[in-house]
């Protein structure tokens, strides 16, 4: 399931949910040349690239953290965590969950529906239930890796 975030920056770039990584970056690099502030005299067109350069930054750097092949990436990382650490902590909004893990690794998960939302909650933030309803199931990307070398906590 998509979340508007996705949709959006895929658009922006010109992206599908089968672009790789090598071809994201061609259409980053591309659009930057295309919209590079310097590359305009006049202020008012000026001020206009640099706001799409940060639109097309954030939605290039948005879409890599949620590609397959960052996940192929960082799946052991995320794999530990999923099956060693507690949730500490959560926050929803707009379909996103973001869940605090006991290693202080953090993760957003997009286009989480609000019935699945409450049963997480209705389950106190249980870490079974994720892995079986959400960790497996949505589109994520890591906000904060594990803490190197802190005692994990037990599931």
């Amino acid at each position: 399931m998509s979340s508007k975030k996705i949709l959006d920056s895929r658009k922006l770039l010109g992206a599908t949910a089968k672009t790789d990584l090598k071809e994201l970056g061609l259409l980053y690099k591309s659009l930057m040349k295309t919209h590079h502030p310097d590359r305009f005299q006049d202020e008012g067109e000026r001020h206009k690239a640099e706001e799409i350069s940060k639109h097309v930054i954030d939605a290039y750097h948005f879409l890599v953290s949620i590609h397959p092949e960052t996940h192929a990436t960082n799946k052991e990382d995320f794999e530990r965590t999923a099956t060693t650490s507690v949730i500490s902590d959560w926050r929803y909004k707009a379909m996103t969950l973001h869940l605090i893990f006991g290693d202080g690794s953090e993760y957003e998960y997009f286009g989480v529906p609000v019935n699945v939302y409450n049963k997480f909650v209705n389950n106190q933030g249980n870490l079974r239930f994720a892995r079986r309803h959400i960790l497996s199931v949505f589109a994520y990307r890591r906000l904060k890796k594990a803490n190197e070398g802190e005692a994990k906590e037990g599931a």
